[in-house]
């Protein structure tokens, strides 16, 4: 048996064992006295520097970040050469900026050109240095709390991204032309990409890997860009190959909009939730149509009420696989588009419209006629012809409303349409035509009496025909 005094040893030893074996915490580096001093009035609040154009800038430093930084372990004087001890000379700088660009030539000292041009993002900030422009290290790595970034430091690789990104950053061509790299953090956090990382879209860039690319002017920049999309969304990239969009830039066309232009790049927004958007982004380059279709009864509904149900431009056009408006092929399918809306029950009946507009063009001559060529032209491969659809009545964009016009105007615009094709019309041509209604007896009592009766004849003649047939053979099967 182990005595008392034997039992509390062996639990004294095991606990300082367990002690011994827990890692110890980390320990920033320690301040210098010279530090310690500085920071006696430097880490209080209050000191301002003033500039001869009125500049102002704290002298505040954090004595936290300063002790965790990379240069932790330095005395202030081995940045601050000036300063020393009691040594506090007073300096004048005729602005904020030209004492940010003396006080940062400092880390030339350690980090000579040679050693920082290694890396890539380095070697070309350098060589824009040799041009005039001026690139200042505490701009990306800040001044006293200086992270190494050969450690994992940031959070994520926006930090990363951003201490260089998040400030002015300008990109030449040969063109002349300069692009803002300084990228909005909002604008990432509000984008639908805002869970992807930088190096998701930028890959072949990284902390190590930063390569020269040389374009001739923003546009080159732009479709190389794009290119990025297909990884991701490939089917949507092999539908964009289809349009009249792909087609005009592979003929040489390089103002064609690429996926950036409608999508944009970091602003990338959800387009689902605001259809006005839609018509913003193709009024970038289809101006004059926009303005038509923002007078037309679809745009005053989209913009005025901010009603959600209206067509914009992809519901006619698509969105990506976008066809070339003026080819038959289009043209044919005009009443199909028209019919998504028109013909959907639940959207008309809010507003008092009747489907009768697609079942009546359907059933009339020209809808008739419209679906007799396109089968022949598909099975026979006859010649087409032109066949009045929607948009020849009602026009493309510039649709209104026939509620608020007078009846006599529709009438006269209407017998303007017809004439297009039928030459001889006169201004009476479309009365002949129940303009998408219903016959009833209230509105073409003669065209729905003899409607009616040629319902209930024709089944009377056909069944009595029948019954003659089989009368014939019975008598004939008796006779013989």
């Amino acid at each position: 048996m182990l005595s008392k005094n034997t039992h509390t040893g062996i639990i004294v030893a095991l606990l300082l064992l367990i002690f011994a074996a827990s890692p110890a915490e980390p320990q920033s580096s320690a301040l210098s006295d010279e530090a310690q001093k500085c920071l006696s009035c430097h880490s209080q609040h209050g000191l301002v520097k003033t500039f001869e154009n009125r500049d102002t800038l704290e002298a505040y430093v954090d004595s936290e970040k300063f002790k965790a930084s990379a240069h932790g372990s330095l005395k202030c004087s081995d940045c601050h050469v000036d300063f020393a001890g009691e040594k506090h000379p007073q300096r004048r700088f005729r602005s904020k900026e030209q004492y940010k660009t003396k006080s940062a030539m400092t880390c030339r000292k350690c980090h000579r050109c040679e050693q920082i041009k290694t890396k890539s993002i380095h070697s070309r900030l350098l060589s824009e240095e040799d041009s005039g422009i001026s690139h200042l290290c505490t701009n990306c790595h800040g001044s006293h709390s200086i992270k190494p970034v050969s450690r994992k430091t940031f959070k994520n690789e926006e930090q990363y991204c951003l201490k260089c990104h998040g400030h002015k950053l300008n990109m030449g061509f040969k063109s002349g032309e300069n692009l803002s790299l300084k990228i909005d953090l909002s604008l990432l956090q509000n984008s639908v990409h805002k869970r992807l990382s930088c190096s998701d879209c930028h890959f072949g860039f990284s902390n190590s890997q930063h390569p020269q690319r040389n374009f001739k002017g923003m546009r080159d920049l732009s479709i190389a860009n794009s290119e990025t999309c297909r990884r991701c969304h490939f089917d949507k990239y092999t539908k964009t190959m289809e349009s009249i969009h792909y087609t005009m830039l592979s003929q040489g066309n390089l103002n064609a909009p690429v996926c950036t232009d409608c999508h944009g790049s970091h602003s990338i927004l959800h387009f689902g939730k605001e259809r006005t958007i839609i018509a913003q982004r193709c009024r970038k380059c289809h101006t004059g149509i926009f303005e038509v279709y923002s007078e037309s009864v679809h745009g005053k509904a989209l913009f005025d009420e901010h009603n959600q149900d209206v067509p914009v431009c992809i519901d006619c056009h698509t969105a990506h696989d976008i066809k070339n408006p003026l080819t038959l092929d289009y043209r044919e399918k005009i009443p199909d588009m028209c019919s998504n809306c028109h013909a959907n029950e639940a959207v008309v009946r809010k507003y008092g419209l009747s489907t009768d507009v697609v079942k009546t063009y359907l059933s009339d001559f020209h809808g008739v006629t419209l679906s007799f060529y396109r089968k022949q032209r598909e099975e026979f491969n006859k010649p087409a012809r032109q066949i009045a659809v929607c948009t020849d009545c009602h026009g493309t964009h510039n649709i209104v409303s026939t509620r608020s016009t007078d009846p006599a105007t529709v009438k006269t615009n209407l017998a303007r349409r017809c004439q297009q094709c039928h030459k001889d019309a006169a201004k009476n041509f479309p009365d002949t035509w129940l303009s998408h209604y219903e016959p009833t007896l209230a509105n073409a009592p003669l065209v729905f009496i003899v409607t009616m009766i040629y319902k209930i004849f024709t089944p009377v003649m056909v069944i009595g025909i029948i019954l003659q047939i089989l009368l014939h053979i019975w008598r004939y099967a008796v006779n013989r």
